[in-house]
């Protein structure tokens, strides 16, 4: 048998819970059917409440998907950073359960549209009709930048950074170095307006396709952040592109 297919019998045999971070050149193996930059959400019959808990039924019946891949910085270590991610949707929202293990949690900055991407943060894009290409001063996708206060901040279509958070609902719990970051995320298309107050959002249904990324920006005490970790492999030496280039993204495809 040839040693890749052998290391990825192995994988599948074992499970992926002891994934490593990847900041390698070329693409990893696959874990899953269509690899870590797939997700298929499951429709959630049942309210969900946005406690940082993740204790309804629907998070207990889905996956986890790592966050393993080095866009920024060097490969942390597993103590300093680890993270993993859940999804689910109904008719209105998507959600996202997200776990984070980050040894120093640090808000250096009081002003929340000052370097709002040098801070501890979780950071969500959504690329609502899977198109792809430039979302850097327009709204092809969005990239949230979601602070540890629950603040998200992202460009607008004037070149300067906006808060979005009336387009999400966010509870953090932190227990020792691990928090859980559970996102209610209003999903909006192409067509949102800055200068509209009564945009029109997305309904949601079974077999959407939406490109997604999720990523965490770890500053470990200083001014700059020291590591930048996304859901999906980026090929090429700059990988800090998603926020301006949706044709990195994944996709989340919404089941029953």
């Amino acid at each position: 048998m040839p040693r890749r297919a052998c290391l990825l019998l192995c994988l599948a045999l074992v499970g992926c819970d002891f994934l490593t971070l990847d900041n390698e050149g070329a693409e990893p193996a696959s874990y899953g059917p269509f690899g870590d930059a797939y997700y298929e959400a499951p429709l959630a019959t049942d309210s969900l409440q946005i406690d940082g808990v993740g204790d309804e039924d629907v998070w207990e019946r889905v996956t986890w998907n790592p966050i393993r891949h080095v866009w920024l910085g060097a490969t942390p270590s597993a103590d300093d950073f680890s993270g993993r991610y859940k999804m689910a949707w109904d008719a209105n929202t998507l959600y996202v359960l997200a776990e984070i293990t980050d040894d120093v949690i640090n808000d250096h900055f009081t002003d929340g549209l000052e370097n709002y991407w040098r801070d501890d943060c979780l950071e969500i894009f959504i690329d609502e009709d899977a198109s792809g290409g430039d979302h850097t001063y327009n709204h092809n996708a969005f990239a949230y930048h979601i602070a540890l206060d629950g603040q998200a901040v992202d460009l607008d279509t004037f070149r300067q950074p906006r808060y979005y958070t009336d387009h999400i609902r966010m509870k953090r719990v932190q227990t020792g170095n691990t928090s859980v970051w559970e996102v209610a995320i209003t999903v909006y298309s192409r067509r949102y307006r800055d200068t509209r107050d009564n945009n029109t959002t997305v309904d949601l249904g079974v077999g959407k396709t939406m490109g997604f990324a999720i990523a965490y920006c770890d500053n470990d005490g200083g001014d700059q952040r020291e590591h930048f970790i996304g859901s999906v492999f980026i090929p090429g030496n700059d990988k800090n592109v998603a926020w301006r280039d949706a044709s990195v993204f994944g996709r989340v495809q919404l089941m029953p």
